[in-house]
This record gives structure tokens, sequence and C-alpha cells, in this order.
């Protein structure tokens, strides 16, 4: 079983335990975290929603995301990741949440945002978190890292 399997397969035990759900709200990986959650047997008793707004039309449309914020702030920043998150919480009614916006490469960086700049943010029912990573490889690497990354934040506050 690879580590990203692992993780997965981790979180699904613990929201067990805790009786809760999870949704995730991703944009440079593509759906790669719920890809991985659905990989363990049984997880749709924790696993509630999905949202692939690769778009910022879709982040708005689906996860309540303002559009002043792409103009204000951009599509890979806290203020968006942060309403990806809220957005999915509300939609979905899960406990949990995770939401991801990058630049997976290996065009669209910038001085600022250079490629492998990633944005992510975990709700929890209470409070969000969020931080930037910045992460090394090519596009497959930068999603991988980008979907262990949340996995394992996820697994942080799960432990609570």
């Amino acid at each position: 079983m690879d580590e990203i399997t692992q993780l997965a397969a981790e979180l699904g035990k613990r929201l067990q335990m805790i009786k809760a759900q999870v949704t995730t709200a991703e944009s440079c990986t593509g759906g790669g975290i719920a890809e991985a959650i659905t990989r363990i047997p049984g997880s749709s008793a924790w696993f509630e929603a999905g949202y692939v707004t690769y778009s910022n039309a879709q982040k708005t449309r689906q996860l309540n995301v303002s559009p002043e914020l792409f103009s204000t702030v951009g599509a890979v920043s806290r203020e968006v990741v942060e309403a990806m998150v809220a957005g999915a919480q509300v939609n979905s009614q899960a406990h949990f949440a995770v939401a991801v916006s990058g630049v997976a490469g290996p065009d669209g960086g910038s001085v600022d945002k250079p490629v492998g700049t990633v944005w992510l943010a975990w709700g929890d029912g209470t409070q969000v978190v969020s931080e930037r990573r910045q992460f090394d490889g090519d596009r497959d690497e930068v999603r991988r890292q980008t979907v262990k990354a949340a996995l394992e934040g996820l697994l942080q506050r799960t432990a609570r």
C-alpha cells in the first residue's frame, strides 16, 4: 500500500471512530484527494462529497467563492481556499473539509506565485486553518505532494 493510500485509510478509521464525514474542494489536484479517499473500501460511510472546481466560475458557482477575490488576490490565495473550504462544508454538510488551489505547472507561475505554489485550507467545523506550501518537481509531483499534504492536514484535525 502506498503512502497516500495509507494516509487515506488512517483518515477513514479516525472519521469512523468519531462518526464524522469529510468533503474536498479541489482545483490543482483535479479530484486527486477525493480519488485517494475513495480508494478505501467503505469510504461512503465517511466521504460526503468532492468538488473539483478548476475554473474560477465553478469556484463561485459550486462553492460560493466571491468573484471579487479572483481579481483582488487571485485563485491561488489564502482567501480563496478558505472560502472554498467554507463553501464545501456548507454545501455538503460535512464536518471536516480540505481545499486546495495552486500552480502545478509546467506553466502558469509568476514571480509571486511560482510553479509549485499551493494554498491549502482545512475546516474542522469550528475553525479554518490555511497554509501556503512550495512544492518541487514536475506537475505530477506537485499534485502528489499536495494530495499528501491535504490528507496529513486532515489527519491532524481529526486527531483532536
